[in-house]
């Protein structure tokens, strides 16, 4: 019995989770951790304010989860010390400012 429910629970969270991958956030939270963790590598990478890795041709990113997944990501290589909370805050600043993903 027990199994099942862990397997219902799981599939419930993950359908929750295509729905709205970072649930609640605090978007004037994000900037400051954006700026901090975010800017200096994207500088280097891109000259000017860094604004360019989001703006770029190319880009790689198609939805709000992997969006996320990207930050999760980029937040691990720097090792920002984040919360999973932190990175949805990003994620979801960047969505609203960059890309602007409905699903």
């Amino acid at each position: 019995m027990r199994p099942l429910l862990i397997a219902t629970l799981s599939l419930l969270a993950s359908l929750a989770w295509a729905e709205e991958p970072w649930g609640t956030v605090d978007l004037q939270a994000a900037k400051p951790l954006h700026d901090k963790a975010c800017t200096g590598c994207h500088i280097r990478m891109y000259g000017g304010d860094g604004s360019k890795m989001y703006t770029r041709d190319g880009s790689m990113l198609s939805n709000k989860l992997e969006l996320l997944q990207r930050v999760a990501a980029c937040s691990s290589q720097v090792s920002s010390g984040w919360f999973p909370e932190d990175e949805s805050n990003v994620a979801a600043w960047l969505n609203k400012h960059y890309y602007h993903f409905d699903k």
